[in-house]
């Protein structure tokens, strides 16, 4: 489990918009990190905040389609 794991999806999200929506419709951190392990990547709840925070962004969705601000 790692930061860089969720740093890796973020930037994968920020890249390939069908892989985005698919993590923008997701309502919680816990299905986002189900998700994200079942596409491969190795992260807990807790590093998913840490990396979020550390970027200044939030988890919260927005707009209809939603979307997510934590796609760099």
């Amino acid at each position: 489990m790692s930061k860089q794991s969720v740093i890796d999806l973020l930037e994968k999200g920020s890249g390939d918009k069908e892989f985005r929506i698919k993590y923008d419709n997701v309502m919680t951190k816990v299905r986002f990190v189900e998700l994200a392990i079942a596409d491969g990547y190795d992260f807990t709840v807790e590093e998913l905040t840490q990396v979020i925070r550390a970027n200044g962004d939030q988890f919260d969705n927005y707009g209809n389609p939603p979307k997510r601000s934590i796609w760099s």
